[in-house]
């Protein structure tokens, strides 16, 4: 099944570049849009701190949280 687009197009291509790094994405309610989860979610890996990320719905700045989004992915130490 596929997932819903997120409205801003920076934020979609930091999903899309996630999700090509097998990070799982899963829709949630409320203020976040939805959870990026860590495909090996390792408690050895910064000790677990940042296996989940939450992806906003309407950030203030979408190109900022985009970066901070690839970022975390980037900075996985499973993945370097």
């Amino acid at each position: 099944m596929s997932r819903a687009r997120h409205p801003d197009k920076d934020i979609e291509a930091a999903l899309q570049f996630a999700e090509d790094r097998g990070w799982r994405l899963r829709m949630a309610c409320g203020h976040a849009w939805g959870r990026m989860y860590c495909p090996y979610n390792d408690t050895d890996c910064r000790c677990g701190e940042f296996c989940i990320v939450s992806v906003w719905s309407t950030p203030r700045s979408g190109s900022h949280h985009a970066r901070a989004l690839r970022r975390v992915v980037e900075n996985c130490s499973r993945e370097q």
